[in-house]
């Protein structure tokens, strides 16, 4: 759509200016995105840019068939509607499947730019064959791949590792197979079948990307996967010739690779350990099998005279919180106790849920405020002098296995060491394993307390008696 008294050149450079635009809006969105203060301004800043670069596409010189555009959005619309409004538990897997249908557009482009290619005068060049075999190879593997991680954090598909003798040789051969493909086609782009066979292989090692890898670990797979689309996106803009897409598909690739990393450090993982480990494997170690173990329980009547009469309080959220959509009684259970003099705070995980930052969103969601949420380190510095640590479904992320049981799949993972308070109180519906299928050595030891039950529900229990309702 040109404007009206406008030349094509002065369109182009109005064009080129709104991107730059947009460039900037995508750069402040992921500075303000890294503080939980600053969040919403970044949200709202990323999609103000978003919709700039869209609509500044449509008034592109270069686009010559309005009715594929328009097509486009209205897919978008339709899938993206749906996934905007499912529940706050469901975010992790909402964002694999976000990652799927990027990487899925991505891939569907690039394998239309290399029939197109192949069918003109002059033929794709070896460079541009490059650029197309990257983006497909990249694009495929991340589709699958995320719907892998989708259907584990969905508990569709089995959240252990699915893993077996050879894996690793298996796995690299099957890569090996895609980029010997691509190298064929660079020489040869026309070769028959050789395309369909290096997309087909590409898909296959996504699977094989995601099924070894288990459930404690998804959260660094969420954060990986984005910066495979994000790669995958730089690469298609290369391919489209579209400097904005470039510049985007870097800005997501490189933070989701930094990401990844400081998730992988959190975690004391490498990434060799995240994508090819059998990290999760439900394992009961032999002193467990041979003796029987006792918890002690506690009713809501007792934890809220617990809590009543304690100084301070470290509140552990994790995915049980998630699950009961407990955040907003326990936001409730921050201004009982804060009315009764108890310095309340809470603990953050940074791989606590099923995606990075799960906990701080949940937690906003009920307007806890910022300031009352500490992080790891700070919180295992304050831990000796701390009188209550209430664990609400945060059940790997405390798991003292990980400092002290050489044999866990999760031995140096730095955790919040709550066995370290004067008491601990956990909230849980039972003693099965988490996420992670590890058998949880807290729940034993005599200064823990097991609050059995629903988290909203007995949350909601302890607050009722905390303001003498339940008198």
């Amino acid at each position: 759509m040109n404007l009206t008294g406008m030349d094509l050149t002065t369109v182009q450079l109005l064009t080129d200016f709104a991107y730059i635009i947009a460039i900037a809006c995508f750069i402040l969105s992921l500075k303000w995105l890294s503080s939980p203060a600053t969040a919403r301004r970044g949200v709202l800043v990323g999609e103000i840019g978003a919709a700039l670069a869209v609509v500044t596409t449509f008034f592109n010189p270069e686009l010559v068939q309005y009715q594929w555009w328009l097509i486009a959005l209205l897919a978008g619309a339709i899938v993206g509607i749906p996934l905007g409004l499912v529940q706050m538990t469901a975010v992790p897997q909402r964002t694999a499947l976000s990652h799927a249908f990027g990487a899925l557009a991505a891939a569907l482009i690039g394998i239309s730019e290399y029939y197109k290619g192949i069918s003109r005068t002059p033929p794709l060049t070896k460079f541009e064959m490059v650029e197309i075999a990257m983006e497909v190879i990249i694009g495929s593997l991340s589709f699958t791949g995320s719907l892998i991680a989708a259907g584990k954090l969905q508990e569709w598909l089995p959240q252990r590792p699915i893993v077996y003798k050879g894996q690793n040789y298996v796995s690299f051969s099957v890569l090996g197979a895609a980029v010997l493909a691509a190298l064929v086609l660079v020489f040869n782009p026309a070769v028959p079948f050789v395309f369909p066979a290096m997309v087909v292989i590409s898909l296959l090692f996504g699977v094989m990307l995601v099924t070894p890898i288990g459930g404690a670990d998804m959260p660094t797979v969420i954060a990986l996967l984005n910066s495979y689309v994000g790669l995958t996106a730089a690469l298609l803009g290369f391919v489209l010739n579209s400097k904005v897409l470039v510049v985007a598909g870097a800005l997501d690739g490189s933070s989701g690779f930094i990401l990844a990393v400081v998730m992988c450090k959190a975690m004391n993982r490498s990434f060799t350990n995240v994508l090819f480990g059998a990290f999760g494997q439900l394992q009961v170690s032999a002193k467990a099998a041979q003796e029987e173990r006792t918890v002690h329980t506690a009713t809501p009547e007792e934890a809220a005279a617990i809590l009543a009469s304690a100084n301070t309080v470290l509140i552990v959220p994790g995915y049980g919180m998630a699950v009961a959509q407990a955040q907003h009684k326990v936001r409730e259970l921050l201004d009982v106790l804060a009315k009764k003099g108890v310095d309340v705070k809470f603990g953050i995980h940074p791989v606590a849920g099923r995606m990075p930052g799960h906990m701080n969103v949940l937690l906003a969601e009920a307007d806890v405020p910022y300031d009352k949420l500490v992080e790891m380190d700070a919180a295992n510095s304050e831990m000796p002098q701390t009188d209550v640590a209430l664990v609400i479904g945060a059940n790997d992320v405390t798991n003292p296995a990980a400092k002290t049981d050489q044999g866990s799949p999760i031995y140096g993972m730095p955790i919040i060491e709550v066995d370290r308070a004067r008491t601990v109180m956990v909230i849980k519906r039972s003693l099965n394993p988490g996420f992670a299928g590890i058998d949880n050595p807290l729940y034993y030891i005599d200064k823990t307390l097991m609050l059995f039950g629903d988290a909203k529900a007995f949350v909601s229990s302890i607050v009722k008696e905390l303001t003498g309702g339940g008198e």
